[in-house]
């Protein structure tokens, strides 16, 4: 079969649109949003550890630019392939899998 993965599209965001894990993201983000607004002392908890993960995202990214820099280049084609191999494994599992194609619920 030919693989479905466009040039602009990675095997990422193909696995985020699956309704199976779409669906599971958007309950848990629900019951996430449920359990702040429900419990004070929890909300206060996550904001910190919420603001922690992006000052820690936003120090790798600063601290991995000028090494990525470097390495594009060299990176693109093993990217590219990485990414048609694994778009590949995706379109198996999609024909293997039937049930990926719902939501968790059904």
């Amino acid at each position: 079969p030919v693989s479905i993965c466009h040039v602009q599209e990675n095997v990422l965001q193909r696995v985020l649109q699956l309704p199976v894990v779409s669906s599971t993201c958007e309950t848990l983000q629900r019951k996430y949003s449920s359990t702040k607004e429900s419990h004070p002392l929890m909300a206060s908890v996550c904001k910190v550890y919420e603001r922690g993960v992006q000052g820690a995202g936003a120090l790798a990214m600063w601290g991995m630019e000028p090494v990525v820099r470097r390495l594009e280049p060299q990176c693109e084609s093993a990217v590219a392939v990485a990414n048609n191999l694994a778009c590949r494994g995706l379109d198996h599992l999609e024909e293997k899998i039937p049930a990926l194609q719902y939501p968790v619920d059904k």
